[in-house]
């Protein structure tokens, strides 16, 4: 199977820069997963989708404003992304000039409130990076970090709670989880009522999200890691749907993967958590969830592929042309969409 097959016509003026004013008020795309069948909404309207019983499981993980802007003793500029913790005050981190961020370089960020110093260089070009400070680092890391917006998101954010889900509470993420930007609280409490059940799983998003499959043959595509857990009372739930013939409705890619990666072969899910690689694409036999609600993805990526795995690339690339017919709003700030 071919990257090429997963390609779309995409103007660029549709790519979202900014989010709507009211998150609900995004439209949604409602694609049937085995008919084809296509209906647009707003997201407002999803309790028409959601029946009493489901359960409705959301991605936990909070942003961290992990873009920091500082110098080097020169006065040199250096931009550093947190990738991941490695503990001890030491990061992977993906650098900015990278020649200007070899081992044994210094950084100062702020007014020298946060200093740091490469350590090491890994394989894919990352750098370890150890970092010197009193206090609470993520309560530094708030004052002067910017939220780690996507290559194609040009505008400035004015309020970073706009990249976070009204429900996020894991710090950990580089990325947003972005399906579920579009819930409110209110909204959450709708769903709530009609007796649907709401639990959440935790994957936190690396950068590696948004890196592109090179091979031409996706096979030969390797996924980046992620950490992903999944608590007692989120199994619980999934398991006592399933058994009561319920649908099981992940939130966006992320709890997806979570779910299909820990999930056994009968779809009984126990508490869990490790690091995930799965790659989904056509051909994938999905073990727990029913339904995916998600936002629209970029061409060729494997987030387009996931999604075709679920409904068919056919109907996925005819749902993406309506969708681009209709100026649908694509991306982390765009529309949404719902497979069931």
């Amino acid at each position: 199977m071919k990257k090429s097959d997963f390609n779309f016509y995409l103007p660029e003026e549709l790519i979202a820069q900014t989010p709507l004013e009211k998150r609900d008020s995004s439209r949604l795309l409602h694609l049937g997963r085995f008919t084809g069948d296509i209906c647009h909404r707003h997201f407002y309207d999803i309790t028409d989708y959601l029946r009493p019983g489901d359960c409705l499981v959301l991605n936990d993980s909070r942003v961290m404003p992990a873009r920091l802007y500082g110098s080097r003793s020169t006065g040199a500029a250096v931009e550093v992304v947190l990738l991941r913790d490695l503990g001890g005050g030491a990061w992977e981190c993906l650098t900015r000039p990278g020649k200007k961020t070899r081992p044994g370089a210094e950084i100062i960020f702020g007014d020298g409130e946060l200093k740091a110093t490469v350590t090491d260089v890994i394989e894919d070009g990352n750098r370890i990076i150890q970092f010197e400070y009193e206090g609470i680092f993520l309560e530094i890391l708030d004052r002067l970090g910017k939220m780690p917006l996507p290559p194609y998101i040009k505008a400035e954010l004015n309020d970073k709670e706009r990249y976070q889900t009204v429900y996020s509470r894991e710090i950990g993420s580089a990325a947003a989880p972005t399906a579920g930007l579009h819930f409110t609280r209110e909204l959450l409490e709708k769903v709530k009522a009609m007796g649907v059940k709401i639990c959440f799983v935790t994957l936190h998003v690396g950068l590696g999200t948004f890196r592109p499959v090179k091979e031409e043959d996706i096979l030969d595509h390797e996924m980046h890691s992620e950490f992903c857990m999944i608590p007692q009372e989120t199994a619980d739930a999934i398991n006592e749907t399933k058994a009561a013939g319920g649908r099981v409705v992940a939130v966006g890619t992320t709890s997806c993967r979570t779910l299909e990666s820990f999930a056994g072969d009968n779809g009984f899910m126990e508490a869990k958590s490790g690091w995930t690689k799965i790659f989904i694409y056509p051909g994938y036999k999905f073990k727990c969830i029913d339904a995916l609600i998600t936002n629209f993805h970029l061409p060729e990526s494997t987030l387009i592929m996931l999604v075709s795995a679920l409904a068919g690339r056919e109907n996925v690339l005819k749902a993406y042309e309506s969708a681009v017919k209709e100026r649908y709003r694509f991306f982390s700030f765009g529309d949404a969409m719902m497979i069931e």
